[in-house]
């Protein structure tokens, strides 16, 4: 069978990789045509349609900058999918870009499938109804949220959460921390890992602020890790002023050996917590307090970073907005560095983050979903 993935930024490369491997493995006839990352690339053994990172554009302003190129990547992957008729549109979270491409399968009799739900849970519940209307399938990978379709009247399967076996995975990849400073020419002392986005308007806004922060302990050493896509030099022109960038074989291969991390509100707020590193959530946005006050209000949630919202209670600080400076955050960062109570207390938390998720293979078990759903066509 033929099958159109869509994934517009770097975790979601990472995950629809992991899709692609056992769609191939279940249906060893697969074709496969993508929107992606090098992720995806190395799964499928193709090109993309278009590249994820001609398509990471972050906020209003920002998408109204890009307008044309997002126009431009909006009809070419509408004529990408006509051309190829594929027997399923399989779409990874993205939903501003994704429900759009679902409303064109709809029209050509494709079936949709959506692995990885957009949180519209925490904001825009109102493209529930896009949903019923536009997806076969939804398959969650947090356990809250097919309470949430069942309350909105849709459907959704939760099949496990793709990170805690990415993360796993990663942990036995390791390198012997005297490997790791040699091969990075680091001294031996300990690290703070600053990660602040996978896109460039992310970074422009949290990076200064993660630097400054991390710059009042002299003792440690940030260091950066690097995201697909951006440059050493975009990191060093936007606040990253003398702090190493790593690219390692992931993130989490970098996390394992600092003391504490500082990371901007997303899929990464998961990994490390996976990792077992503390870590305080940063969020700058402009950094205004009406901001902060109009984001609380559209929010149907009382967290926006996912530990928290996966064990229900705060295990991470979040500094958002107005109170994300370098101050605030250094206060937070601070007794995470030292043996303290509220370190040895997100470790705890860690545990209970795991217990929820479970241990469920999510790639497989989607894909195996999908391949029985097209077979019974």
């Amino acid at each position: 069978m033929h099958y159109f993935l869509i994934a517009g930024e770097p975790s979601g490369d990472l995950h629809a990789s992991h899709l692609i491997q056992y769609l191939k493995k279940i249906d060893t006839k697969a074709v496969i045509t993508f929107i992606g990352g090098d992720k995806m690339k190395a799964a499928s053994g193709e090109e993309p349609v278009i590249h994820c990172s001609e398509m990471a554009f972050m906020g209003f302003s920002e998408v109204i900058r890009n307008f044309d190129a997002v126009m431009s990547n909006m009809s070419k992957a509408k004529r990408a999918l006509e051309m190829a008729l594929p027997d399923a549109l399989i779409l990874i979270d993205y939903p501003s870009f994704n429900l759009k491409i679902a409303a064109k399968a709809k029209k050509l009799g494709i079936p949709v499938f959506y692995y990885i739900s957009p949180k519209i849970w925490a904001w825009k519940k109102w493209r529930v109804h896009d949903i019923r209307r536009l997806v076969k399938r939804m398959f969650s990978i947090l356990p809250f949220e097919p309470q949430f379709y069942k309350e909105n009247k849709f459907s959704s399967i939760y099949v496990g959460n793709p990170s805690v076996a990415e993360v796993d995975n990663d942990l036995q990849h390791i390198l012997p921390r005297k490997e790791f400073l040699e091969k990075y020419r680091l001294r031996d002392r300990q690290l703070i890992a600053i990660m602040p986005g996978s896109r460039k308007g992310e970074i422009r806004n949290n990076l200064p602020v993660m630097r400054l922060a991390a710059d009042r302990f002299p003792q440690y050493r940030g260091v950066i890790i690097g995201a697909p896509g951006i440059s050493d030099e975009f990191y060093e022109q936007n606040g990253g002023i003398r702090m190493p960038v790593i690219r390692d074989r992931s993130a989490v291969c970098v996390l394992a050996h600092c003391r504490a991390a500082l990371v901007t509100s997303g899929t990464a707020t998961l990994e490390t917590a996976l990792a077992g590193i503390p870590q305080v959530v940063c969020y700058r946005a402009n950094g205004a307090r009406i901001s902060y006050d109009i984001m609380k209000k559209i929010l149907s949630v009382n967290y926006v970073s996912l530990p928290n919202l996966i064990a229900g209670e705060e295990i991470v600080p979040e500094m958002l907005v107005h109170m994300c400076t370098p101050d605030l955050v250094a206060d937070k960062l601070g007794v995470l560095l030292r043996d303290t109570p509220e370190r040895e207390a997100q470790i705890e938390g860690y545990k209970k983050i795991r217990d929820i998720l479970g241990t469920g293979n999510a790639p497989e078990n989607a894909a195996r979903i999908i391949v029985d759903d097209l077979k019974d066509v």
